[in-house]
């Protein structure tokens, strides 16, 4: 997808700083359970792409981030292994923060609530293989 940056400087402003929001958001995702890092990372793509060439293309560019968004613009889809990894980490850091919120069962009812919410939508987001290499 090529950047269609936005007529309107004030929406490109706004954009830009959605679209920062939603980066940091997704990094802190890395470390925190109850935030996805994957759909704020591509939020993050959409706002920058009309907001900021510049940082649409560094974030394209990042090793970590950059084929994620590239697999989702092309097809929909997230590969296969980015979500077992995140539901796999996600599972670990919610099965922690219940244990770590043992004596208030309110709570770690939420979690496990939001755990297997987050876990179900990201599992039903379509997933393709990657092409095979010839040898």
């Amino acid at each position: 997808m090529e950047p269609k940056l936005h007529r309107s400087p004030t929406v490109r402003v706004l954009l830009w700083i959605a679209g920062t929001l939603a980066l940091l958001l997704g990094i802190a995702g890395i470390f925190l359970p109850v935030l996805p890092t994957t759909p704020f990372i591509l939020l993050a793509a959409a706002c920058y792409a009309r907001a900021s060439e510049r940082f649409y293309r560094k974030l394209i560019a990042h090793p970590s981030f950059g084929p994620l968004i590239v697999e989702w613009q092309r097809y929909h889809s997230i590969p296969r292994r980015v979500k077992r990894v995140a539901v796999t980490a996600m599972s670990l850091s919610i099965c922690v923060s219940i244990w770590l919120v043992s004596g208030k069962p309110w709570l770690q009812a939420l979690l496990v609530v939001i755990g297997v919410s987050v876990g179900t939508w990201l599992w039903r987001i379509p997933s393709r293989e990657p092409p095979v290499e010839d040898a």
